[in-house]
C-alpha cells in the first residue's frame, strides 16, 4: 500500500515543523505503536507492565524525532507510512527488550557466587547503567565478546567470525570477564590464584628447588 496523501501532508508538516503536527502525527499512530510493543513483548514472551509500555513508546517516539526527525527523513514512501513505522517501532523494541534482558544476566553473573563450568548464570535484575560501568572496567577484547554475548545474543560462532578469534577461547574469555565483573561488583580486586596472596612458610624455597 502507498503513501496515502493524508499521511504525505502529515509527513511534510512534521519535517517541516510545523505548529501542531508532533501533535497530530502521535494523535494519529501512537495507538499503533502500544500495539507494537505489546505484540513484540508477547512474541518474546515478556511481561509488560503498563508503566513499562509507557516507557517503551516514549522511546520509539523520542528516537523517531532524534536527529531532526532523521528516521522520517529516511522514508521513501515505497509503503504506507504505518507499514515503516511498525517497523521502525519493532526493531527499536526489540533492542531495547533485548538490552534489558541482557542488563539483567550481566548484573546477576556480577553479583552471583561462582557457576559451575556448565552451570548457566542466574537472571536478575538492576540497572542498565550500572552494567555499562562494570564493563567499562573490562579490557577491550573481553569487553567486546561480554557485549556481543549478553547484550547482543551473539553465538559463540558469531562472535567468532566477528572479532577473528577461535571458537573454543569465548568460554574462557566469558569466564574471566565474570570474574572480573563480580570482583568489581564486591569491590575486591580480582586474584588468578588465591594461594598466591598467602606468605610462604620457613623452608617452601627449599621444597620447590628440590622438586
Amino acid at each position: 500500500m502507498a503513501l496515502t496523501p493524508l499521511d504525505r501532508d502529515l509527513l511534510n508538516r512534521c519535517l517541516a515543523k510545523k505548529p501542531g503536527a508532533w501533535n497530530d502525527f502521535v494523535d494519529r499512530f501512537l495507538g499503533l505503536i502500544y500495539h507494537v510493543v505489546q505484540h513484540t513483548a508477547h512474541l518474546r514472551s515478556v511481561v509488560l507492565q503498563p508503566e513499562d509500555v509507557e516507557d517503551l513508546a516514549a522511546q520509539i517516539l523520542t528516537q523517531i524525532i532524534a536527529n531532526d526527525y532523521a528516521v522520517l527523513r529516511q522514508f521513501r514512501g515505497e509503503a504506507s507510512l504505518s507499514v515503516y513505522l511498525t517497523v521502525i517501532a519493532r526493531r527499536i523494541c526489540v533492542h531495547e527488550l533485548a538490552r534489558r534482558a541482557a542488563a539483567k544476566e550481566v548484573q546477576a553473573s556480577a553479583e552471583a557466587p561462582e557457576p559451575a563450568e556448565d552451570e548457566p548464570t542466574s537472571t536478575g535484575l538492576e540497572r542498565l547503567e550500572e552494567v555499562e560501568r562494570l564493563l567499562s572496567k573490562l579490557p577491550g577484547r573481553e569487553r567486546e565478546v561480554v557485549r556481543l554475548h549478553y547484550i547482543e545474543g551473539r553465538s559463540y560462532e558469531e562472535i567468532s567470525m566477528e572479532l577473528n578469534i577461535p571458537v573454543n577461547s569465548i568460554g574462557p574469555i566469558l569466564s574471566r570477564a565474570r570474574k572480573k565483573l563480580r570482583s568489581e561488583a564486591r569491590g575486591t580486586p580480582p586474584t588468578a590464584n588465591p594461594k598466591a596472596l598467602k606468605p610462604k612458610k620457613a623452608g617452601d624455597d627449599s621444597e620447590e628447588s628440590a622438586s
